[in-house]
């Protein structure tokens, strides 16, 4: 994937996604962030993307609790989707429960981070996510993608 497509951030707390724009921001990561503020509203973001031949983003970055089909809806529904599988996924979620951090590592969860209370502990999280993610990792190109 090119380092400019977009990341998509499944978020439903205000709060939280500021954050997240801010260590966007602060990590220097110049790609688009795209919101949704639920589960059933990433899967139709990204099924639609699939149905117009766009570009799929180049990493979905998940809270577990959100309203309607939550994350871990979203999870199962990504990956039993096989041209949305391959886009990293990283949840990040208040909850420490082991059975959602398993859960979520055997639905297909790239990687599993628990939201620090502290602002300035989260801001880093976060920055390290994208900075790993977007400018380390080396993820599969668009191209490898297609259908």
């Amino acid at each position: 994937m090119s380092r400019t497509d977009h990341v998509l951030v499944v978020e439903d707390n205000d709060d939280d996604f500021e954050t997240v724009t801010e260590a966007v921001r602060r990590a220097g990561i110049t790609n688009q962030l795209r919101r949704a503020v639920s589960g059933t509203e990433c899967v139709e973001m990204l099924v639609e993307l699939l149905e117009r031949g766009s570009t799929l983003p180049a990493l979905v970055l998940l809270d577990l609790n959100t309203p309607n089909a939550d994350g871990r809806d979203a999870l199962l529904q990504i990956r039993a989707n096989s041209n949305l599988a391959v886009i990293p996924l990283v949840v990040i979620s208040a909850s420490a429960n082991p059975r959602d951090i398993t859960t979520a590592y055997s639905n297909g969860a790239n990687a599993y981070h628990i939201k620090p209370v502290n602002h300035a502990t989260h801001l880093e999280i976060l920055q390290t996510i994208f900075t790993y993610w977007i400018n380390q990792a080396v993820l599969p190109t668009h191209r490898s993608l297609s259908r």
